[in-house]
This record gives structure tokens, sequence and C-alpha cells, in this order.
């Protein structure tokens, strides 16, 4: 296995608040773990824990190791064993002037200069107090040539309104520039990809846009249902867990204008461009024609029956809170007006996919291939993110034998054709932190775009006197979704 060796850490301190938590075990750890095996830690990197759970610093740096699957990197063995911990409440000041002791004495044994990164692995009402306190025990500013980063998970806020509201306590310990908000979908490799696809390759510039696009599909489909997260999901539902973060993301690196550079800001600048280029569902006649929302109810086979939504637990027996998404935007810019882009998601599909599809304009000469015109689909190049990443190019071919027969038949890359083994998401965002590279992370125009995006489709559904749309496990959605692509003479695509 290999790294790119230049990628490694300056002298730093990661801290990571909720240490002893569920994300910390079954994400954090064994990311580090592996950044530390490719050697992209060095020994100046120290690694300190804040948590409520009691804990000394020795069963801190057990727990870690206990945590990762069995290992002998002897740099991980290392980085655990100097682990620090420091237990205390969120709002507690001992609990920062204890922190700040700890990371004084990192810089003094470790060699760690002053460089602070702040992961808040914590549920999100208290990323807020945890900054407000981290600026209020002076641990938010750089001194000397250290640096200072927190990076936080989504959700960054529920509306746009609470968004501001985080940005403003978050402001109070952080400039934007310190501020690194996470949607690990971007650090997956094939959404990557879309950089590499789009610009590093000149035979796909000259048709990715309206004249040669006829339409964009964008898919995230799971099989499973929302489990033990019933009472979480009941806050969030499909459109702030999926749409106004992964979706919308994917959606404008894949659309978005050529960056005048690979510089981070010049990408963010393009997809902001972009996201601010999105017609916005405004009105309740746009909503009602261009957005779907459903519900599972219970579903699949005699020998799998899976329960409704409503009879998960957590979840309010009359809940009207959406797990399906599916929506038709417009994009008002030179390049892609006319080509609507459908986006969909939802829990208990039939298969767990996330792809994005642009289909081609058919052919003006069909009529020259009898018997085809009816049954062919158009054109696609699909880039499949999960769960086997690549990119498959579908056209029309003639069938072997003596007819003249048309089908659809695929190119396909697959990452499995590399012998270099793909990184995980984690891996990457926690590197790029240490770093200080921003591309794959969020800036604040782009979280208040997005939900300025969602936010009127939400309050339309909160006040809408109709029930929900109902659809069986293991379907594909409502009849409404299929509805929204028929008016339009369209169809989902399932499958390549």
């Amino acid at each position: 296995m290999t790294t790119d060796q230049p990628r490694r850490s300056p002298p730093c301190v990661l801290v990571i608040f909720g240490a002893s938590g569920d994300l910390t075990a079954r994400k954090l750890l064994p990311a580090l773990e592996r950044l530390a095996a490719y050697g992209a830690l060095p020994a100046e990197v120290a690694l300190v824990g804040v948590a409520r759970t009691p804990m000394t610093d020795e069963e801190f740096g057990s727990h870690c190791r206990e945590t990762v699957a069995a290992t002998d990197d002897p740099r991980w063995t290392e980085l655990t064993a100097t682990a620090r911990y420091v237990a205390g409440d969120y709002d507690d000041p001992a609990t920062y002037a204890r922190l700040a002791e700890v990371l004084e004495d990192c810089d003094r044994r470790q060699g760690t200069a002053g460089g602070r990164v702040y992961y808040l692995a914590t549920p999100p009402r208290l990323f807020g107090p945890i900054a407000v306190s981290l600026g209020k025990a002076g641990l938010g500013a750089p001194t000397g040539q250290g640096f200072v980063r927190a990076v936080i998970e989504k959700p960054f806020g529920w509306d746009e309104t609470s968004a501001r509201e985080l940005y403003a306590d978050l402001s109070t310990a952080f400039t934007e520039e310190q501020i690194f908000r996470i949607d690990h979908y971007l650090a997956k490799e094939t959404v990557q990809n879309l950089l590499a696809l789009r610009f590093a390759n000149s035979v796909f510039e000259p048709i990715w846009n309206r004249t040669w696009v006829e339409d964009v599909q964008i898919t995230v489909a799971e099989t499973l249902g929302v489990g033990s997260r019933g009472g979480f999901y009941e806050t969030t539902g499909a459109m702030r867990d999926i749409v106004q973060n992964h979706v919308l993301q994917v959606l404008s690196l894949f659309l978005m204008e050529p960056p005048t550079s690979f510089h981070a800001e010049a990408i963010r600048d393009e997809k902001v461009k972009l996201l601010r280029a999105i017609r916005p569902l405004d009105e309740e006649a746009q909503i009602a024609t261009n957005a779907v929302r459903g519900q599972y109810t219970r579903g699949g086979t005699r020998e799998e029956l899976m329960p409704g939504y409503r009879e998960e637990p957590g979840v309010d027996p009359l809940s009207s809170t959406e797990t399906f998404v599916a929506l038709k935007l417009d994009i008002d810019n030179w390049r892609w007006t006319g080509v609507p882009v459908f986006v969909r998601t939802g829990k208990r599909l039939p298969a767990r996919v996330t792809e994005v599809a642009m289909q081609f304009r058919r052919p003006p000469q069909l009529p020259l291939f009898p018997g085809t015109e009816a049954g062919l689909e158009p054109d696609a190049l699909i880039v499949r993110v999960a769960p086997d990443e690549g990119v498959s190019l579908r056209f029309g071919a003639k069938v072997p034998g003596h007819a003249f027969r048309v089908q659809k038949a695929s190119m396909d890359f697959s990452y499995e054709s590399f012998d270099q083994e793909s990184i995980d998401a984690y891996e990457r965002v926690i590197l790029d932190a240490l770093i200080g590279d921003p591309t794959l992370f969020i800036r604040a125009d782009e979280v208040g775009r997005s939900w300025r995006i969602v936010d009127p489709v939400l309050r339309y559904w909160a006040g809408d006197p109709q029930p929900i749309p109902l659809y069986q496990a293991a379907t594909w959605g409502p009849p409404e979704a299929t509805a929204l692509m028929t008016r339009t003479g369209r169809s989902w695509r399932h499958g390549t």
C-alpha cells in the first residue's frame, strides 16, 4: 500500500470532543490508525480526547487500541501510548482550563508547536456551546507559528436561521478560514473523480452542456430503514439528512463551471455559483408540481417482511416525517438552462445505490434503425459513487447476427482496476483538516444557499394538510415520484 509522502500532517494536537462516543469509535479512530500506518502522522502529532466519561490518560490510550482491529503498527502504538484525556462537562470552564494545560504540555513534550485541530464529534446541539467555551478560554486564536482549526460534522443547523445562529456561535472563537465543515461524501474517491472526469478529459467538455444533455438524475438509495435512529430521524427527515448536504454538494461539483484553478477557493466559488443558479421552489404551485415526499410502510417478501417507518422504535405512530424525497430542479445559467435535474433519495428502496447519471439527447435519425426508436434508451454517462465505485458510458451498438438490430451496450471503469487501495473518506477529511486543505469542506455561503433551496419545500410540507404519500418497503417510492418523471416524458433509471 502506497501513500503520497508529502501529504503528512504538520506538528499539531488533534483534540477530539466526544472522544468516548460512537462516531469516534466507528470512524475516527480507525481512520487515524490507517493514517499512522501510512506515515501521515509524524511523531510531532499528539492525540487528546475530551468527553464527559471519566477516564485516565492510560485508559483512553487502551480504549483507542482496543477499539481498532488488532494492529502492530509502531506509530499507532506510540500515538495512543502518549494520548491524553480530559474528562468534564462541555459547558464547564474547568474542562477548558485543564485542556489548555494539556495542550501546553504537548507542545513541550512532543513538539506540537502550537498547532491545534479541534474535531467536534459530539451531538450537533453541542457545536455552538463548545465553540463559545473554546473562545472564552482563549483556545480559538493561534499563537506564534501555530494554527487553530475547528472541524464539525453535519448537520450545519436545522434550517437557514439555525445555521446562521450556529455560525454566530462558531465565529465567537474562529474565523471562517479556521472552520472546516465535513460532508464525508465529498471525500469519496468517485466524488473527487468528478473533477478529474470533467476537467482532465477533453472528450467530455464539449458535450457537458444543454446542447447535448437531455437530463441529469442523482440517486441516493438505501435498502435499510431507520432502525435504532428513529428518534433522530423524526427531527430530521430525508430532506435535511441527505438532500440539503450530500445531494446538493454532489450536484454542484457535477454541474459547476470550470474553476480558474484547482485552488480550494476557486473550486468552492464555482460550487456556490451553481447553487445560486438553482431556481428556488418558493411558490406553492411550484412545490406541489416539482417536489415529492414519501414514507415507507411495511413491505418486502413473506420470508423477509420489513416493518413500516411508523413501526420503528422511537417513531411517532402518526408521523409525517419523509423517508423519501424526489425533486425536479432547474438551473438558470448559460450552460444548463432547459436541462431538468432530477434528484431522489430514500430508505427501504429495492437497491443500495448512489449514482449520478447524465442522459444525452437522442440521435435525430433513429428511424434509420427500424424497431429501435421505441425501446432504445438514451446514451448516458453514469458515475457510480456506491457501492461499486466507477464510471459507465452507455451507448448503442449492433447486436451480432444477420439483422441490423441495435441495443444498449456499456463501457465500464471500476476503481478496482487500480492496484492502489482507495482510502476511506474519513482518512481523507482528517488528513486534509490537519494539513489545512479546505477543498473538500463546505463554506458558510454554501451552507446558506443549500438551506435556501430546501427550506421553502420543508415549510410547505409542514403546513400541508394532505397525508404524506406512502410506499411499500423494497419499492422505488410513492407513485407521485413516478408521475414527477412521466409528466416530462421521462422515467427514473433503475440499474445500469
